[in-house]
Parts: C-alpha cells; structure tokens; sequence
C-alpha cells in the first residue's frame, strides 16, 4: 500500500501541458543546462531554485532539440547532455522511486524505463514527456551494487535490475 500511495502523490504533482502546445518559434534564448544540470542564462547560473522548476516545468524536446513553451511562444536553449539527473533511488516495495537533480520523483518502471545499452558511460532514464535524466555514477554504483546481492548477474555475464514489473540491463560484461 505504501507504493501505491507514493505513486499516486507522484501522479499527483502536475506539469504543464506542454505536449499539446505548438507555439510559433520565436528564436534562441542565451539559456543552457550544463552537464552537471546548472541552468544559466547569458552566461549567469540561475541560483533560485524556483526559477529553475518553473523553466523545467515548460521543458520540451523535438527530436534532439529543446525549447521553452508556452502556449504563444517557444524558444530555443541549449542542453548539453540532459535535461536532468537522477542523483539518488529508494526502493519502496519491488519499485525503485528515482530523485532528479530538481527533486522530482519518477518510478522506474515500463513508463519511466532505464537505457543502459545505448551509451554504456552515460545511462539515461526516460523522465518525463520525452525528457531524459542522466544517470548519476553514484546511483548506478547503487543499482549495480543492490543487483549483485539480489543475484541479478546471469549466466551470460548480464547484470539485471528489477523494478516496477519490469527487468532492466544494467551492464554486459
């Protein structure tokens, strides 16, 4: 019962309805969300926490671009990995719940799914709305540690973690 209820507060906290807005494009902004997810504007950090949340709040991704919407208008700005990172993980039952680097939470599970295949270096996980979150080696270290002692390592030398119903690879060796 305790997952069920942390999953409907996670449902619960609402974003925007950027997928259903197609504004005109209104140009670049001098914005960029650095690697280690600082956000700065004209070259300056965005120090308010707040600030941040509200412009993460009307992230939106089109193929490998990113843009702030609104429902008149859309910018550009630059990312120079990922919107975001998943920093640390509780599991509560068989879910891992994920904490980005803005507090937000997810699940990992068939929604929310982790990709550690594609760039072994830099596993990402699908956060939301098409938005992925970079992985932190710290949380990786985590998973790969927690898999180990549930016995996740096959005979194919495949590290599985398991989540939300779901089988993740977490490495290949």
């Amino acid at each position: 019962m305790q997952l069920e209820a942390l999953l409907q507060h996670i449902g619960d906290q609402k974003q925007p309805p950027v997928e259903r807005w197609d504004p005109p494009f209104c140009g670049d902004l001098d914005m960029q969300i650095r690697r280690n997810g600082d956000w700065f504007y004209q070259g300056t950090p965005i120090g308010r926490p707040a600030m941040v949340k509200l412009f993460a709040s009307v992230l939106k991704r089109e193929g490998d671009d990113y843009f702030l919407v609104t429902p008149v208008e859309k910018v550009g700005l630059q990312v120079e990995a990922t919107p975001f990172i998943a920093v640390s993980a509780d599991r509560v039952e068989d879910t891992w719940i994920v904490t980005n680097n803005l507090g937000e939470q997810q699940p990992l599970d068939v929604a929310h799914p982790l990709d550690a295949t594609g760039d072994p270096d830099n596993p990402t996980l699908s956060w939301r709305r098409n938005l992925p979150a970079r992985v932190h080696q710290n949380l990786m270290y985590q998973w790969q540690s927690w898999a180990l002692e549930q016995g996740g390592l096959d005979a194919s030398g495949r590290l599985w973690l398991d989540s939300g119903g779901q089988r993740f690879l977490l490495a290949q060796t």
